[in-house]
């Protein structure tokens, strides 16, 4: 069995990187999960929203290594990210 991997951005990704991610992942695949109400569109922050829409793009490709570059500002890990919410 293939361990699963998601595809997330570097915390040090800069916000303009995010914003091209987030725009060029949704021009390929399908990013509706991010509407509001949503469960993956919580918290709003540009990071969660970008690495959301890389992970679709790294998912729906094939989760190649090299689908989850987007010049470096990305990372494949091996621990779901999904949101811990705080209280």
């Amino acid at each position: 069995m293939l361990q699963r991997t998601w595809c997330v951005a570097k915390p040090s990704s800069d916000q303009a990187t995010l914003l091209a991610n987030l725009n060029y992942a949704c021009s390929q695949v399908d990013c509706r999960i991010l509407q509001k109400g949503c469960p993956c569109s919580t918290p709003e922050s540009l990071i969660n929203r970008a690495s959301v829409a890389m992970n679709l793009y790294y998912q729906s490709r094939g989760r190649n290594h090299w689908n989850c570059d987007f010049r470096n500002s990305a990372l494949i890990v091996v621990t779901d990210p999904k949101p811990v919410t705080s209280k």
